[in-house]
């Protein structure tokens, strides 16, 4: 069992896609911060010289790497929660997210409608 697996059974699947949008609008906001440290990082470079530059050029490179990491983790959650979001209607009745957990397994969820009680597989 995947952890996603494990978090949807145990939270449900309206809970899990919150915290997984929380969690990637944390790591938007860290990147926002990021830029914002670029830009003053480029301000500050402008204006010293000799040593006080390379500890600039450090701090740059750190909240660009950091940047860099923050939007990759960003896109991961989104693009996660979104594909898993896709497949969370039934078939059959097309209602949103009220399904039970039947048996997973590492790459699939086998779920119930809990409306109509029409069976189909979510792709992890």
């Amino acid at each position: 069992m995947t952890p996603v697996n494990r978090l949807i059974r145990e939270r449900g699947f309206r809970k899990w896609y919150e915290r997984e949008l929380l969690a990637g609008h944390s790591h938007l906001v860290l990147l926002l911060l990021c830029t914002l440290a670029l830009l003053g990082a480029l301000e500050v470079f402008s204006q010293r010289s000799g040593a006080e530059r390379w500890a600039v050029a450090a701090s740059f490179a750190v909240a660009g790497l950091l940047g860099a990491w923050a939007m990759r983790r960003y896109l991961f959650h989104l693009l996660r929660a979104e594909r898993l979001a896709n497949q969370a209607s039934c078939p059959r009745c097309r209602a949103y997210a009220r399904w039970a957990v039947e048996r997973d397994d590492t790459e699939a969820l086998d779920v119930r409608c809990r409306d109509c009680s029409e069976r189909w597989r979510i792709d992890c």
